[in-house]
């Protein structure tokens, strides 16, 4: 273990300029006691139905601590329908167009399911949200082509089902939320897992669509698992993608310091993707711990450390914390040489 890896937590006056930028709070208990003593500022992430109204009373306790991020993951959309629903029945039947291939699976599969909710309703209701926070971004949505749905969510261990929700499905109930996203000049946290081509499609296609309003807003691959090469394509095409990464899923394999390296120090940011919020800050620290080794940063340890011509990992990360906000980027720039 590096001499970097193994420093303390910094002083407060460090960790309140360490951004979480994707973390679930609301998927477990959280007590008022963890939320008082949060040293950082977090991106709480919406991903269902259920926990819209969660997040958004999070953001309201906590303002100056929680940006709030309302959206619909991919391993939900197959609860979405693109058009009346006449049953229930029917709309899963078509969403699983193998489901004659295993009839007794699905009959266990429907019980469990909720009866769909439209997508006009889904973007009724983001508007809503995203208008009464003006920070707050679209977050969780994307992309998940390795996702088979589960019997029962909420059960542990999780029993799979031989479904999948089509990428196409999930294509269209993402792209009605980033329109909304552009149309209100919002950042966007995107999941995509196994889905490489389809998600560089999917910004040649946006980018395409919306011109300069594409680039007014910036978009974070959260945990990204590209690789090195396919990042800077991404880099250098779209100057308002960034990336993040976590100990969580990213820490599971070496093979992310290489993606570290590789992308531009500009475009970098850190998460803990973890839904303990007590547990946010150590693993957002552990992931800018080696950004920085592998970065070739110092670490500040307090906030008088940094000096303008000289700056830690935590400034770089907070600085690109605050253009990512920021948006309204410029055209893509030149490969480095």
């Amino acid at each position: 273990m590096s001499d970097l890896q193994t420093l303390s937590h910094p002083s407060p006056s460090v960790l309140r300029h360490v951004v979480d930028v994707h973390c679930h709070p609301t998927d477990s208990q959280i007590s008022q006691s963890a939320m008082d003593e949060l040293p950082i500022a977090i991106c709480a992430m919406a991903t269902r139905q259920a926990d819209q109204n969660l997040v958004r009373s999070l953001a309201t306790a906590y303002p100056d601590k929680v940006i709030p991020c309302f959206g619909y993951h991919p391993w939900f959309s197959h609860y979405i329908s693109l058009a009346s629903v006449s049953s229930k029945r029917k709309h899963y039947e078509e969403i699983f167009p193998n489901w004659e291939e295993h009839t007794d699976a699905f009959e266990r599969l429907l019980a469990y399911l909720p009866y769909p909710i439209s997508i006009e309703d889904i973007i009724v209701e983001l508007r809503q949200n995203l208008l009464a926070f003006p920070e707050a971004m679209l977050g969780e949505v994307g992309l998940d082509r390795s996702f088979r749905v589960p019997f029962d969510y909420f059960s542990s261990p999780r029993e799979l089902s031989p479904f999948a929700v089509p990428i196409q499905h999930q294509l269209t109930v993402l792209e009605a939320q980033i329109d909304l996203a552009i149309e209100l000049e919002r950042n966007i946290s995107m999941h995509s897992v196994k889905a490489q081509k389809a998600t560089v499609d999917l910004f040649e296609r946006i980018h395409k669509k919306y011109a300069m309003s594409w680039r007014r807003i910036s978009l974070d691959l959260h945990s990204c698992g590209l690789s090195p090469q396919s990042w800077l394509d991404i880099e250098r095409k779209h100057p308002n993608v960034f990336l993040s990464l976590s100990t969580t899923i990213n820490g599971r394999s070496e093979a992310h310091k290489a993606l570290i390296a590789a992308c531009s120090s500009q475009r970098i940011l850190v998460e803990s993707d973890i839904n303990q919020v007590n547990q946010c800050t150590e693993r957002t620290w552990r992931m800018l711990l080696t950004v920085a080794e592998v970065k070739g940063w110092r670490v500040e340890i307090e906030w008088s450390d940094c000096v303008e011509d000289e700056w830690g990992a935590v400034r770089h990360l907070a600085h690109n914390w605050e253009v990512f906000k920021h948006g309204h980027h410029a055209g893509p720039q030149n490969p480095k040489k």
